[in-house]
């Protein structure tokens, strides 16, 4: 008869060869963790949550929490936490911000994750992934990618008697159709004229020859000819007082006047579609045109950034979700839900299927005559300078020349930092 003694070390010695066994497998169950996925947009929210729960069907010992954050908030945030060591895992990015992260040593590289898993950094358009790379390191994945052109209100042109946009319009085309289209009886402007630089006046800028920034990244181009008349579209706009006043754009963003059907035409990006479909009061009223052209075409175009915090505790689990991200099967589901237009090549048509009364083919083609968005230097300093300075030429309280020059002076301080 065995001692109890025997036994306890016969039993201990069984557990111990279950263990190690892993119940035949020779590994240990893998750590379960979580990450968090921060995010701006309450309409692509729904989608993020599906990509990410494909991911944890596809790695159960990985919980994904995605947050979202209002636009308003986002950044600050984003940085508060980068620098305190509370950043969310995995966040979305945006090129104007980059630098100053992959700068400051708070993105995880992705260099070797991209070997490693065998990504084909030409799946996406060259201008959106080389806005992520940083001294030769890829820093974010390309989610999507944007380029510009006239959203319009078919109802307020049929009403006005107006022929609608197509890509034969051009600068002049557009301030005649604004003046028709602008009744102050009924609060209907023919166009919306912020400061804005992505949807706007960088545009404008291109399509009369100029530049934004030159190629070296040294110096800006807005006190130029071409700059001049590229801001001056806008300011004429609002001189002719067929768009709101920066003040009642600043009361009530364009995007949202545009949806209260106060405004008639819209430039601005693909990533409105999704909200503007999913608006009942627009149904049926609504499509896009591409941008008119002055000296030649031109949109700039850019896209978000999948990036990972660099003091992340879980950098491996967080590669691999970054890596899905950047994959396929997240850019089908971006695509099928008409959420974004996804920047992998070749699963764009679902979006474009999704959303069959827009004319979004025209974002796509646009892709042809795109121009990098302008990260140079610290742009997000230097970017945010811009209703500083330019706003007394839009509320016409200097010339446009003045403006653009004490606009460029600016700029250019901020470059020469760098």
């Amino acid at each position: 008869m065995k001692s109890k003694w025997t036994l306890a070390v016969t039993a201990a010695a069984a557990a111990l060869l279950t263990a190690c066994s892993g119940g035949g497998s020779g590994t240990a169950a893998p750590e379960k963790v979580t990450l968090t996925y921060a995010n701006w947009s309450e309409d692509q929210s729904p989608a993020m949550k599906q990509i990410a729960a494909e991911f944890e069907k596809a790695n159960p010992n990985i919980t994904v929490k995605v947050q979202t954050l209002p636009w308003t908030e986002y950044w600050s945030t984003l940085q508060v936490g980068a620098a305190g060591g509370t950043a969310p895992d995995a966040f979305w990015m945006l090129a104007d911000h980059f630098r100053e992260y992959a700068r400051g040593g708070q993105l995880l590289d992705l260099s070797d994750t991209v070997k490693s898993e065998g990504i084909d950094m030409a799946v996406y358009p060259k201008a959106v992934s080389d806005s992520y790379t940083y001294e030769g390191k890829i820093f974010a994945l390309p989610k999507d990618f944007d380029t510009n052109g006239v959203w319009y209100n078919k109802a307020l042109f049929d009403a006005a008697k107006v022929a609608y946009p197509d890509d034969s319009w051009t600068w002049e085309d557009v301030k005649t159709a604004a003046e028709k289209l602008t009744d102050k009886g009924k609060g209907v402007w023919g166009v919306a004229a912020p400061i804005d630089a992505q949807g706007g006046f960088y545009n404008t800028i291109l399509q009369a020859g100029g530049q934004i920034i030159d190629p070296g990244g040294t110096a800006s181009d807005f006190a130029s000819p071409a700059g001049v008349a590229g801001l001056k579209f806008w300011t004429d706009l609002q001189a002719a007082g067929v768009s709101p006043t920066l003040k009642q754009l600043s009361d009530t963003e364009a995007v949202s006047m545009f949806e209260n059907q106060k405004v008639a035409m819209y430039f601005s990006g693909a990533y409105w579609a999704f909200r503007f479909h999913n608006n009942a009061a627009l149904k049926g009223k609504v499509d896009v045109a591409p941008l008119p052209q002055g000296v030649k075409r031109a949109t700039v175009t850019s896209g978000i950034g999948n990036a990972g915090y660099a003091g992340t505790k879980h950098p491996e689990e967080l590669k691999k979700f970054l890596a899905f991200l950047g994959g396929t099967r997240a850019a089908e589901i971006q695509a099928a839900t008409g959420t974004v237009l996804p920047a992998y090549q070749g699963t764009q048509q679902p979006w474009l299927d999704a959303m069959p009364e827009f004319d979004l083919k025209v974002f796509i083609d646009a892709i042809e005559y795109s121009v990098p968005y302008p990260v140079a230097g610290n742009a997000s300093e230097w970017q945010g300078l811009a209703a500083q300075y330019l706003a007394p030429a839009w509320d016409g309280q200097k010339p446009v020349e003045q403006a653009a020059k004490e606009y460029q002076d600016a700029v250019d301080k901020v470059l020469a930092k760098q």
